[in-house]
């Protein structure tokens, strides 16, 4: 599978984005996806994601505020994130792994990240 996000930008404090991550050779249904920030003392932290059961787990900080959907019509992951806050400014990735009869394994595929910044 490749992935691509799309769509960050720049929005003030309070503001809405939709970044899409469009999914191709493959199915986005056969993968474990979520999306992911950097931060300083990890590589990356999990922000939100599909578990291998299809539910929703979100990050303390964003609960409330960020919706994360799976589209197969699409084949793309969607992360609506409203009531934006400088300290969610961050290059945002959507990644993916095997899943498997509730079971997500194997290594993450990563696209190549979309910029999100918010200015207060």
């Amino acid at each position: 599978v490749r992935l691509r996000e799309s769509r960050g930008g720049v929005v003030t404090s309070g503001g809405s984005l939709t970044p899409p991550c469009t999914a191709s050779g493959d199915s986005v249904d056969n993968f474990c996806m979520g999306w992911f920030r950097p931060i300083p003392w990890k590589e990356r932290e999990r922000v939100a994601n599909i578990d291998g059961d299809g539910r929703p787990l979100y990050r303390e900080s964003v609960k409330g505020r960020f919706t994360i959907s799976q589209d197969h019509a699409e084949n793309a992951l969607y992360f609506q994130m409203s009531r934006l806050v400088p300290e969610d400014t961050a290059m945002y990735y959507c990644a993916g792994r095997r899943r498997s009869g509730g079971d997500c394994f194997g290594e993450y595929v990563w696209g190549q990240g979309t910029q999100v910044t918010v200015s207060s």
